[in-house]
């Protein structure tokens, strides 16, 4: 009888689950309906010129499990919108924060590179978000002292690349939770506010803004670079504080009047100090008049026994250079050597003009570099790079061009020119250049963090290393730059042609930034082969050509090196041939570097990643992935939980069905 009186209570329990089932189904779904009406709405406020939220449709829902329908859209794996990334799509026109806000499990919003300008938006009301970021668009005007008050979820802030002035709002500084905070090269005015999040920041930018006073103490841990470009602050790490005014006039009691002079021996007194400080005077301008008509003389006697100026004697460099592989923290510009740029030529053509590419940088000559003090950043294959200070606290980096010398210079001029037009967030800009036929100069912006290279390979014991999230951001940038190099320069069979990590640089929010690029039209061609990565490639190294995937093959290198932690020395040493097959199958059977620190739940996402690589690195060049393939593939990689969504691990399918299309590199890394 047991069983039989049971039964109807197990009945009802099945019934009762199945109605809390079909009531949370029809939560969620409504739920759903409600944030994609709130998108449709939000979407209504932004200006698409160019159509790229056209997925957008009341049709279509936003996600369909963990996978979105919508672009620029996160889901969770509830089928939740997480975050929305709506990144260099041209956008503008307002920001309707009160949509996002119906939004209910929104916690991440990226703007960055688009159009939007004005005030900030009112973020406050977006009370459980996780991560704003707003870099390159066109804000401006001072944000409110309570902007931020009750974004106490708010972890990573970047607003740099704007236009906000003002003061610091003070409730950024109230924020306890923050982690990564960017308001470089911005108009932020007044003293910098003491943080309370200082200690728990991984990534802190204050660059190029015009900051005043004292730094507090708790940011004397961060690099001084992290503040320059704010010539008014002071205190560690920045030079000392001057002592203030206040100071000055407070050393004796302000309570205790000072006594009236007398007026009996002070004046005589006075009068004594000045008629022999007068006499002193005199009697030193007269030893100098004394000197300088015996210069005078000896310098007419040697001038009637001087060799014309057509002599061949030797005259000494304008500019005397160290040696290239000692860096010295002071020292004249590098220019040119003996019958460097500074002077003239054989031919006897006046030296000393640069030229300009760029119309929204200080102007500046020759000359000025040449009085700059300097230090060595490195030398390479092409020459040493110097990073100059010039006498109004501005910096410069000079790169030395040697193997360019059989380019005429009406070509020359005009590829810089094409150069000079180049504009992305992913590319070091030309500013200047300095044609001679022996040497060139170019001159461009200095990057905060230096290169990948050093950051991934040269970093001392006891460092901050780059972490999974980091190392798919800068993957991201270069993939970014590279498409973008392939749209204006198609012209070129290999639009970059000498892409390593030492030529990817990162800024202060760790945006990676490619230089050296587009070399190939003007390197002269009996030194490419021994200079420039394109032409270590496998289709150079078999057939003697480079063809539009060439750079794609770099990518994958770069790719593997910064999942690996592995150096690939022997294909960039110069003269080199060597088939890179044989180190990609060395270094992945390694496995990931591991000073990544903790990717158990990434694991998915970085095995996409080195298949993409393995992809990019066919050797067979019909098999290998073009330049859009591997950049469309490289977006779709999710990053961790803090940036944009919940989890970053996929299924092992997930990362079974993102393989590169290659055998020969089908590896999978436990």
């Amino acid at each position: 009888m047991a069983p039989v009186q049971h039964q109807p209570r197990q009945h009802s329990l099945v019934f009762l689950f199945i109605i809390f089932l079909h009531i949370a189904i029809s939560y969620s779904a409504s739920s759903s309906s409600e944030a994609a009406n709130a998108l449709l709405k939000f979407k209504e406020s932004l200006k698409d010129d160019s159509g790229a939220l056209s997925t957008w449709t009341p049709s279509t829902p936003p996600c369909f499990g963990n996978k979105n329908n919508w672009v620029g859209i996160i889901c969770s794996r509830a089928g939740n919108i997480w975050g929305l990334r709506l990144e260099n799509m041209k956008l503008s026109g307002s920001i309707d924060v009160d949509s996002l806000a119906s939004v209910s499990k929104l916690r991440s919003i990226s703007f960055m590179h688009n159009s939007f300008s004005g005030p900030l938006p009112d973020v406050r009301k977006l009370r459980a978000l996780k991560g704003l970021f707003l870099s390159y668009n066109n804000f401006d005007g001072s944000i409110p002292p309570d902007a931020f008050e009750g974004l106490r979820r708010l972890r990573k802030l970047h607003l740099s690349f704007n236009k906000f002035s003002g003061e610091i709002p003070i409730s950024l500084a109230s924020l306890e939770k923050l982690v990564e905070l960017d308001l470089g090269n911005n108009q932020f005015q007044g003293a910098v506010p003491d943080f309370k999040a200082a200690q728990s920041l991984k990534l802190f930018n204050l660059a190029n803004n015009q900051l005043q006073g004292p730094l507090p103490p708790a940011l004397s841990k961060f690099d001084s670079s992290i503040f320059s470009g704010n010539k008014e602050l002071c205190g560690p790490p920045l030079n000392a504080c001057p002592p203030s005014t206040d100071q000055k006039v407070e050393t004796s009691p302000p309570s205790q009047p000072r006594p009236p002079p007398k007026s009996d021996k002070p004046l005589p007194i006075l009068a004594i100090a000045a008629g022999v400080a007068m006499a002193v005077i005199l009697a030193i301008l007269l030893v100098i008049m004394v000197i300088r008509n015996s210069r005078h003389e000896k310098r007419d006697e040697s001038t009637n026994n001087r060799p014309s100026s057509t002599s061949n004697m030797p005259k000494k460099p304008m500019v005397e250079h160290g040696d290239e592989g000692s860096p010295r923290s002071t020292a004249s510009v590098a220019a040119g050597g003996g019958g460097g740029a500074g002077g003239r030529n054989n031919k006897g053509e006046s030296g000393g003009k640069l030229t300009f590419v760029r119309e929204d940088r200080e102007k500046f000559d020759l000359p000025d570099l040449l009085k700059a003090s300097a230090e060595i950043l490195g030398s390479g294959c092409f020459g040493s790079s110097y990073k100059a200070t010039l006498n109004n606290g501005s910096a410069v980096v000079v790169k030395k061009f040697k193997q360019m010398n059989n380019v005429g210079r009406e070509e020359f001029q005009e590829h810089m020119r094409r150069l000079g037009r180049l504009s992305h967030p992913n590319l070091l800009p030309l500013v200047a250049y300095y044609y001679r036929k022996e040497e060139k100069l170019f001159i461009s912006d200095p990057v905060e963090k230096g290169s990948l290279a050093v950051l991934l390979h040269g970093q001392t014991r006891g460092a901050p290393t780059l972490d999974w999230p980091t190392r798919l951001k800068v993957i991201k940038g270069v993939a970014k730059g590279l498409s973008y190099l392939y749209k204006e320069l198609a012209c070129l069979v290999a639009p970059h042609g000498h892409l390593k990590s030492s030529n990817v640089l990162l800024d202060a929010s760790f945006e990676p930034i490619l230089s050296d690029y587009a070399l190939i039209p003007i390197i002269n061609q009996e030194s490419v082969q021994e200079m420039m990565v394109a032409y270590k490639s496998p289709e150079y190294f078999n057939n003697g050509r480079v063809t539009k995937k060439t750079d794609v093959w770099s990518l994958g290198i770069l790719i593997i090196e910064v999942l690996t932690g592995k150096f690939p020395a022997s294909y960039l040493q110069q003269g080199t041939e060597v088939d890179m097959t044989i180190w990609v199958r060395s270094v992945i059977n390694e496995g990931f570097d591991k000073s990544m620190g903790q990717t158990r739940n990434c694991e998915g996402e970085m095995q996409k990643l080195l298949d993409i690589g393995m992809a990019c690195c066919e050797s067979n060049v019909d098999k290998r992935l073009d330049i859009k393939e591997a950049c469309d593939r490289i977006e779709e990689v999710r990053e961790p939980e803090d940036d944009f969504y919940s989890m970053c691990a996929s299924t092992e399918a997930d990362a079974r069905s993102s393989r590169g299309t290659s055998d020969d590199f089908t590896v999978t890394i436990n």
